[in-house]
């Protein structure tokens, strides 16, 4: 995905709702987890997705839009929600 990141502001309005609908589409379905029954792993579990569905969502930002404050937004919510992830993946390994 660190790819979207590098096309400027190239392409139509249609490409940049097919990548935004694509990102959440992936997140929804990867948010639906079977319930363990473990209140912190199905936090986790549903989480992960959710914040990847953010990263790939500010990707498509990066590439598209043209605000800088809200693509320095952007680069923020990838860095910050790659930590929070690996902090969630560090929790379930640990359990």
């Amino acid at each position: 995905m660190l790819a979207l990141a590098t096309g400027g502001t190239a392409g139509a309005p249609e490409d940049f709702r097919a990548m935004m609908s694509d990102a959440i589409a992936r997140m929804h379905v990867a948010m639906q987890v079977r319930f363990s029954g473990d209140a912190d792993r199905d936090f986790a579990r549903m989480m992960i997705p959710h914040h990847q569905g953010g990263i790939d969502m500010a990707l498509v930002e990066l590439r598209y839009g043209k605000d800088d404050r809200l693509k320095r937004l952007a680069q923020e919510i990838i860095v910050a929600q790659k930590q929070e992830i690996e902090v969630m993946h560090l929790a379930l390994r640990e359990n």
